[in-house]
């Protein structure tokens, strides 16, 4: 006996020859009107971020004999939804997926997180890219559901001037690319 083919059976299998995508499109967070990424973009990645948000003790500008800890870089693996590490995070603020392709962000707006206890939420403009890749067309990235990450509340004074102090974090990253 054969088997015959029915039409739905061929239809999926001409779309995933074809390279359509076999999941759902990535729906973009819920977040304050001034982080959302314009009309023009859709999301095409999600990636969690844990690691550390790095802090240097400084003198305040134009706060004469006045020391605060200020952000250096952030230090954290990019993971995907089953928990394996795809990319990487650091100083620029630069992204960096597992092929090798950065993307470096400019923050364009921020707005707290709900949590008081966390770092603020992102939108950033991707302002470089290298090599191809993953990254390559990112044009936005948001740093959205944020978990703790804050500059220490002491220890920073002219004593202190260079120091560095970390706190662990994590947060949601959406990357975004033009519609085609």
């Amino acid at each position: 006996m054969g088997m015959t083919r029915t039409r739905p059976t061929y239809v999926c299998c001409l779309m995933l020859m074809a390279g359509a995508p076999a999941a759902a499109q990535i729906a973009p967070p819920q977040v304050p009107e001034n982080l959302k990424v314009p009309g023009t973009e859709a999301v095409l990645l999600k990636a969690l971020g844990k690691g550390k948000q790095i802090y240097v003790c400084s003198a305040k500008p134009g706060a004469e004999g006045q020391f605060g800890w200020v952000l250096d870089r952030p230090q954290a693996d990019l993971m995907d939804e089953k928990g394996d590490v795809i990319g990487k995070h650091y100083k620029g603020p630069v992204w960096e997926a597992a092929d090798g392709s950065k993307v470096t962000g400019q923050v364009q707006q921020r707005a707290n997180a709900p949590n008081a206890n966390a770092v603020p939420w992102l939108l950033l403009k991707a302002s470089s890219h290298q090599d191809a890749g993953a990254f390559a067309r990112v044009s936005y990235i948001q740093r959205v559901d944020t978990e703790g990450g804050l500059a220490p509340a002491a220890g920073c004074d002219k004593s202190h001037a260079g120091a560095e102090a970390s706190a662990d974090y994590q947060a949601a990253y959406f990357f975004y690319v033009p519609r085609p």
